[in-house]
């Protein structure tokens, strides 16, 4: 039977570099170009996530662009809609268009009003 032995073991020194380790400056080379290719990565990903958002806001811009033609000739279908409306009371039918154009001239010089009065209540800030 074999008797275990209560020696230390005895292990070299860590603080003496072997021939294998890097030097302090091939350390520091591999640290700035892995830094640098980071970097490169970095902005490479930056720059297709800004492509697609680009890509996704013109495409949105393009779609209220629309959506803005569309209201403005729903506008024009409604008006027309109206005049002919107060033609069925027996109106000429230009003083029917006279009419929806005042109607829209109130509601622009109302909402002037209200806008000014808003604006005027602007103070610099404290």
């Amino acid at each position: 039977m074999t008797q275990a032995s209560n020696a230390p073991v005895t292990r070299p020194h860590s603080d003496v570099p072997s021939k294998e380790d890097p030097t302090l400056g091939r350390l520091f080379a591999d640290a700035s170009r892995d830094m640098s290719t980071l970097f490169r990565q970095e902005i490479a990903l930056a720059k297709s996530e800004l492509k697609i958002s680009l890509k996704n806001g013109g495409t949105g811009a393009g779609m209220f662009a629309g959506a803005a033609l569309f209201g403005m000739l729903g506008i024009v279908m409604f008006s027309i809609a109206i005049a002919l409306l107060i033609n069925f009371s027996g109106l000429a039918l230009a003083y029917c268009f006279l009419i929806v154009f005042g109607g829209y001239l109130a509601m622009a010089g109302l909402l002037a009003a209200i806008g000014i009065r808003k604006v005027r209540q602007v103070r610099p800030p404290d």
